[in-house]
C-alpha cells in the first residue's frame, strides 16, 4: 500500500497512516482525526475501544442516553441533533407517553420557559417531573435553585433519590430516568437504554437516528424546528413561535462583545477538545446567548454556554480546565 510519503511498503508490510510501513499487527488507528498506536484504548460513551492490527474493537455495552437543554433555548437531543427553539410555554422535554402507548407511560418531564432579555429569546425556568404517577397535581419542582416535592403519592411505585453533585442537583429514580440541573438554565435528562425508542417530546425519540427526531405531537416528522417544537407545547392557550429569533441582529452594540467573550471556545484552551466534538455550534450558540442576556445575568448566560462545551468535551474524554478567578 501506499505510504503518507508516496512511497510504497514492501510486501508483508503495511503503511501505518504516519508515512511509516509496519508490520499488521502495529498499524495504527484513527479516530476524530487523530492517531493511535496499537494498543491504544479510547472511550466511547459507555464503551472502551481497543486500537488491534489497524481495527478498533469495542466492548458493546448499551449506554445511557442524554438529552442537554441549556441557555437560551438550546437543544441537544438524545440522538446527538442539536436545534435552537425559543417557545414563551410549558413543554414536553421527554415522556414515555407516546403513540399507542399513551395509557401505559411511567414518566413525563416538562421544561418551563420565560423571556430571559428583551429581544424575546427563552430560558428554561422551571422544570417538573412525574414519576409514574397520573395526576398533574402530583411531581418534582425544580425552580429557583430550589428542589421540591408537590403532593407527592406515598403508595407510587417509582423510588427516587436526590443528591448534590458539585454545582449539579441530581434527581436519579428507579425507573431508569436520570436528571442533572445546574439550578440555572442548563438540565441533563439521562435514560437507559430500556427507553431507546419509547420516548417523544423536545428531545427526540432515542432511536440512535438523528433524522428523525423532528416528530411531532401527532407523529409526523417534520423538518422545521418552530413546528416541531410548537407541537409539544403544553398549552393550546400559548402563542406558537413564528420566527427564529436573532438577538445580535437585533441587539448588534452587543455582537462584539459576545465573539470576543466566545472566543474561548474556539481557543487553545479547548483545543484538545476541538477534534473530538465540533465547537461551532457551541460557540454560535454563546455567541446567541450572549447578545441576549441584556436584562442582567450577561455573565452567567456566558458561563452556561461554555460549561455546556465543557461538558461534551468530558464525554468525549477531553478534560478542559476553563474556569479561572477572571472567568466564571
Amino acid at each position: 500500500t501506499e505510504c503518507v510519503s508516496g512511497c510504497v511498503c514492501p510486501e508483508g508490510l503495511f503503511d501505518d497512516g504516519r508515512g511509516g510501513c509496519v508490520e499488521q499487527k502495529d498499524c495504527s488507528c484513527m479516530h476524530n482525526n487523530e492517531w493511535y498506536s496499537s494498543g491504544d484504548k479510547i472511550k466511547v460513551d459507555c464503551n472502551t475501544c481497543t486500537c488491534q492490527k489497524g481495527v478498533w474493537k469495542c466492548t458493546d455495552h448499551v449506554c445511557y442516553g442524554t438529552c442537554m437543554i441549556y441557555g437560551s433555548g438550546h437543544y441537544n437531543t438524545f440522538d446527538g441533533k442539536f436545534y435552537d427553539f425559543d417557545g414563551s410555554c410549558e413543554y414536553v422535554a421527554v415522556q414515555d407517553f407516546c403513540g399507542d402507548k399513551k395509557s401505559s407511560g411511567s414518566f413525563s418531564i416538562i421544561t418551563e420557559n420565560v423571556p430571559c432579555g428583551t429581544t424575546g429569546v427563552t430560558c428554561s425556568k422551571a422544570i417538573k417531573m412525574f414519576l409514574g404517577v397520573s395526576d398533574d397535581s402530583q411531581y418534582l419542582s425544580l425552580e429557583n435553585k430550589e428542589y421540591k416535592e408537590i403532593q407527592r403519592d406515598v403508595g407510587d411505585d417509582v423510588q427516587y433519590w436526590n443528591r448534590t453533585v458539585g454545582l449539579y442537583l441530581v434527581i436519579e429514580a428507579s425507573n431508569g430516568v436520570m436528571l442533572i440541573w445546574d439550578k440555572k438554565t442548563t438540565v441533563f435528562i439521562k435514560l437507559s437504554p430500556d427507553y431507546k425508542g419509547k420516548v417523544c417530546g423536545l428531545c427526540g425519540n432515542f432511536d440512535d437516528k438523528a433524522n428523525n427526531d423532528f416528530t411531532t405531537r401527532s407523529g409526523l416528522q417534520d423538518n422545521n424546528p418552530l413546528n416541531f417544537g410548537n407541537s409539544w407545547k403544553q398549552s393550546p392557550m400559548c402563542p406558537d413561535v413564528t420566527e427564529e429569533i436573532k438577538p445580535c441582529d437585533l441587539k448588534p452594540h452587543r455582537k462584539s462583545w459576545a465573539e470576543k467573550e466566545c472566543s474561548i471556545i474556539q481557543s487553545e484552551v479547548f483545543e484538545i477538545c476541538h477534534s473530538k466534538v465540533n465547537p461551532q455550534p457551541f460557540y454560535e450558540a454563546c455567541v446567541h446567548d450572549a447578545c441576549s442576556c441584556d436584562s442582567g445575568g450577561d455573565c452567567e448566560c456566558f458561563c452556561s454556554a461554555v460549561a455546556a462545551y465543557a461538558q461534551e468535551c468530558i464525554k468525549a474524554e477531553a478534560c478542559v480546565f476553563w474556569r479561572t478567578p477572571d472567568i466564571c
